[in-house]
């Protein structure tokens, strides 16, 4: 729901340059999150990628702080840096968790949904690496 939701909002209420890249990301895990609750098969897996959105308590945060202009102060650096730490935990390694099930699992899952499932892990584990590099730089390296 969530997903439905904050896809619907961005749809509405920002620009489509300024939100492509969660647009497509909600894309893929409405599709992904679909299969799972059509089928009645997956759930587990799919639950397990939940785990990732336990960092975006703390990417949002972020982004609320930002809004707030409390860039330098105890709390965005404290949140910089519990941000990162479950960032890797909760979306890299559950992300790595995933690619290697589906791997492992590839002749026990249909092919169109394995199909689907690697598509998705190909363009999620990328477009994390890529957010996690943006915020090493943005709030460590700058």
């Amino acid at each position: 729901g969530y997903f439905l939701e904050d896809f619907v909002d961005m749809l509405c209420n920002q620009k489509l340059r300024q939100s492509w890249e969660l647009l497509f990301h909600h894309s893929v895990v409405i599709i992904c999150f679909g299969i799972a609750v059509v089928l009645h098969q997956y759930v587990g897996f799919a639950l397990v990628a939940l785990l990732v959105e336990i960092n975006s308590i703390f990417l949002h945060l972020r982004q609320i702080l930002l809004m707030a202009n409390l860039v330098h102060t105890t709390c965005y650096r404290l949140n910089s840096i519990v941000n990162l730490g479950t960032y890797v935990v909760f979306r890299i390694a559950t992300l790595a968790w995933m690619t290697r099930w589906l791997y492992l699992n590839r002749e026990n899952v249909p092919p169109a949904t394995y199909a689907v499932g690697t598509v998705g892990m190909a363009i999620m584990t990328p477009m994390n690496i890529i957010l996690f590099y943006r915020l090493l730089r943005s709030d460590f390296f700058r």
